[in-house]
């Protein structure tokens, strides 16, 4: 009878059941959440591709005009101040040529007042006293004694001359100085602004060309303009501004041959005689107020709360504008952006 070696205590017969399932089972568990983080990756994967993929044209349009009211203001008060350091130069220039002729009264007035002084102590002055002790008549005593209050007051005047034009020169070279430096200001000012403006045109005309290409904006005449002639000045403005349609927009420009808002503005009622300044803003300001109703060709259609865009009525429901970088002089239909008020030139 065969003898079998007796099994080492520890060990335990594999029984069928639940013990020998488990690796089955945690291989199921795996791959089950294999499979649950493959789903997962192929949907982070495809939201990732729509989070970077491209913007559409309507997006980058909206992006375009939101920037571009942000930025159109900035180059409304870079235009503002451009005028006003133009005003502040033609100051400076009138207090420098008040400066030399001052300075030439001055010297004259010290120089009498000097030979005045100059006389009296070489004895001029006593010599006219001992005149007038040896006149031999009253009338003749009369007549000394006012030659002599004259002397006195003509040399008091020359010294008082002297004294307020030395005043007013002192004065006029101060006020010149402060005019300086305030122009030496506004010039660091106007060139850092202009490294933004330049900066933000740039990254718009970027946008633009991705939706665009070199193209699109649809049609810069899609009316007849003007729709109707209103004669007189306003004719030969809006006659103006609508031989300008095509020309580049270019920020700061009043033409001949690119503009900016304002500028097309200034250029157009410049060619009827009417002079406006080179900002929307301002140019509200000096324009007399018309109701929608009472809209005529060549009246100006200004934009949005701050007054940053302005454009010329030129029937018909259409306006003629300088819209923004990287778009030509075009017309639009008069109500696409939110309107502020209605001004008349002249």
């Amino acid at each position: 009878m065969a003898h079998h070696a007796p099994r080492p205590p520890s060990a335990r017969p594999a029984t069928p059941g639940p013990t020998t399932a488990a690796p089955r089972s945690r291989w199921y568990r795996c791959t089950t959440a294999l499979a649950a983080l493959s789903a997962t990756a192929v949907m982070l994967t495809g939201g990732a591709t729509a989070a970077h993929a491209e913007p559409t044209v309507d997006a980058i349009e909206r992006q375009i005009d939101a920037d571009w009211n942000r930025l159109e203001p900035l180059i409304e008060r870079h235009n503002s101040t451009r005028q006003d350091l133009a005003g502040k130069r033609r100051e400076a220039d009138a207090l420098a040529a008040r400066i030399a002729p001052l300075e030439q009264q001055v010297d004259a007035a010290m120089t009498r007042v000097g030979a005045l002084a100059a006389r009296a102590y070489k004895g001029g002055t006593v010599g006219a006293v001992n005149a007038l002790l040896d006149s031999r008549s009253p009338g003749e005593v009369v007549e000394q004694i006012g030659l002599l209050n004259r002397y006195a007051h003509f040399q008091q005047q020359d010294v008082r001359e002297a004294s307020e034009l030395r005043d007013e020169l002192t004065t006029a070279k101060a006020g010149l100085e402060r005019t300086i430096d305030q122009l030496a200001r506004t010039e660091a000012e106007l060139a850092q602004k202009r490294r933004q403006i330049d900066a933000e045109i740039d990254r718009l005309q970027r946008l633009r060309l991705r939706a665009y290409g070199n193209g699109g904006g649809g049609p810069l005449r899609p009316a007849p303009c003007p729709a109707g002639y209103p004669g007189g000045p306003a004719g030969v403005a809006v006659k103006f501004a609508c031989a300008q349609i095509g020309k580049p927009y270019v920020w700061g420009a009043e033409g001949p041959h690119a503009y900016d808002c304002s500028g097309l503005m200034l250029a157009a009622w410049a060619r009827a005689g009417v002079a406006l300044p080179h900002n929307a803003a301002r140019q509200r300001q000096v324009t007399a107020s018309v109701s929608r109703s009472a809209l005529r060709p060549g009246d100006l259609v200004f934009y949005y709360r701050d007054l940053h865009h302005v454009g010329m009525y030129v029937g018909d429901g259409w306006v003629v504008h300088a819209s923004r970088a990287g778009q030509p002089v075009k017309m639009k239909r008069m109500d696409t952006s939110p309107i502020h008020s209605f001004g008349r030139p002249g």
